[in-house]
């Protein structure tokens, strides 16, 4: 049988309990740290200008419409999965022309007036170098008088109209100054973040090797973050369980990588630190998640190319270098893996990814995997492989996989 093959095959890498000295990161200076994190300040410093005067344009425009007796118009993207484009150049989804507009009248003058105060205090964010999360421009609100939102539901829409309208012009919403509510994803392994003071300047040096048990928790905003490390790859990791048990082993240290756990689909600061983690120090980003349809089309399509109501950020926080590492359709057969049966939402939300998704219906790969695990009618988590020993996923499967990147899905 082939699992049997699999429990007798030699192991094709160590016990990650070795005790091995971690690898030691590339050296860098204090002249360097301080020189990477003046770059950092100078180009935030050029992203804020640029945001204040967008800000600052668009009220001009409205008001100068208003002095002419005309109606001002405010012109949003229409964010779904109708209005989205999947270049495989780019990697990413990227926002199409379809446009909302929203003209001042008697029936929006307040729906206008939230729009431009929030504006506004995205300014006044900027210029005195703070932030705000939702709640908090919630309740800022309530001295907006007439303007003020009933609901968080209300400002959170206005919020993502003003985002998805500065987008197209490079600004996100943390350059905007409104960050989310949760912090991001946690990492452990060959990483030194450099975190420098917002106020002081004073850069912080967090060695992601040095949190025992535990892992550096990802910040709510990481614009001004760098990085040094030497590490082979990123794995992207669904479950906390799966990550607490590579770090408890230390797998990072004998397949020298950085490990973040996604835990679920990954928020925003996950994503974007990733990205960045990525581009600035020029490593790949191997995803490790659920084989269902959910962890493939919602948490790893997610990861690399973004989603339809959110193509408008694409740009800032996909992985477009992601590649998928499993688990996968063929490997529930060739490790024989326990499985669930598919329910009827899995199935729906196969069959809409083959149908709808422009990222699925650009690999024949992907469409072949989810049109296999359709037949199968069955799934299987990252979990499943401890039927062969709670430590398999370290021995064998990481490392087998590993030495055949190049067959990964896309």
């Amino acid at each position: 049988m082939a699992a049997r093959k699999k429990t007798t095959r030699k192991k094709a890498a160590p016990r990650a309990t070795t005790g091995k000295t971690p690898r030691k990161k590339t050296g860098i200076s204090e002249a360097d740290i301080q020189k990477k994190a003046a770059e950092v300040k100078s180009r935030n410093a050029r992203l804020d200008s640029l945001t204040v005067d967008l800000i600052k344009d668009t009220a001009k425009t409205v008001h100068q419409r208003i002095n002419k007796m005309d109606k001002p118009d405010l012109h949003f993207p229409i964010r779904s999965l109708k209005n989205v484009s999947y270049s495989q150049k780019r990697g990413y989804f990227e926002i199409g022309k379809q446009k909302k507009t929203r003209t001042l009248t008697v029936n929006t003058v307040k729906s206008f007036a939230q729009t431009l105060r929030m504006m506004g205090l995205s300014k006044d964010l900027v210029e005195t170098n703070d932030f705000a999360t939702k709640r908090d421009a919630y309740y800022q609100s309530k001295n907006w008088e007439e303007a003020r939102f009933d609901e968080q539901t209300e400002s959170d829409a206005v919020m993502d109209d003003i985002e998805a309208m500065f987008s197209v012009r490079g600004v996100s919403r943390e350059q905007l100054r409104f960050v989310p509510d949760e912090h991001g994803g946690a990492v452990a392994g060959n990483l030194i973040v450099l975190d420098p003071d917002r106020e002081t300047g004073e850069v912080e040096r967090i060695d992601c090797t040095r949190f025992g048990s535990g892992a550096y928790s990802i910040p709510s905003n990481v614009e001004h973050l760098s990085f040094q490390t030497d590490a082979k790859f990123i794995l992207a990791i669904e479950t906390g369980g799966i990550f607490q048990r590579l770090q408890s082993h230390k797998f990072w240290q004998t397949s020298n990588c950085i490990l973040i756990s996604m835990a679920g689909v990954p928020t925003r600061a996950t994503r974007r630190f990733i990205r960045k983690l990525s581009d600035e120090c020029r490593i790949p980003v191997y995803a490790f998640v659920d084989c269902d349809p959910y962890g493939i089309s919602n948490i790893y399509r997610t990861l690399k190319v973004g989603s339809g109501n959110a193509a408008h950020l694409s740009q800032f926080f996909c992985v477009p270098q992601a590649r998928y590492l499993g688990v996968t359709p063929a490997d529930i057969r060739e490790y024989d893996l326990p499985t669930h049966p598919l329910q009827d939402v899995d199935i729906k939300r196969a069959r809409d990814a083959l149908k709808n998704d422009p990222f699925f219906q650009a690999h024949k790969p992907w469409q072949k995997a989810l049109n296999d695990l359709l037949k199968m009618g069955v799934r299987a988590e990252q979990q499943a492989l401890a039927k062969w020993g709670l430590n398999y996923v370290i021995e064998e499967y990481l490392p087998r996989k590993l030495s055949q990147t190049s067959q990964f899905l896309p």
